[in-house]
């Protein structure tokens, strides 16, 4: 994993998988909250505020722990070319 400024290697170690919550969706902390429902709240213009308000489970480093996480996911993804 990258390490920048804002980002701690702890972090990422918020986001879990477990089979057995939201069907092993990865979760912010074993919590019923996905990171994906984050990604599309914040994609949507949600305020952290607001989701922190929402949400009062959350708390404020789980925003970049969310973001970290997609970042390694998307930085982990190929792309290969398919001929048509």
């Amino acid at each position: 994993m990258l390490k920048t400024a804002t980002t701690s290697l702890n972090d990422i170690d918020r986001i879990t998988v477990n089979p057995k919550v939201l069907v092993g969706k990865p979760t912010i902390r074993g919590l019923r909250i996905s990171v994906e429902h984050i990604l599309k709240a914040l994609a949507a213009g949600i305020p952290q505020e607001e989701l922190l308000e929402d949400y009062p489970e959350l708390e404020p480093e789980d925003f970049s722990a969310v973001l970290a996480y997609a970042a390694e996911v998307i930085g982990e993804m190929r792309v290969y070319p398919v001929a048509v």
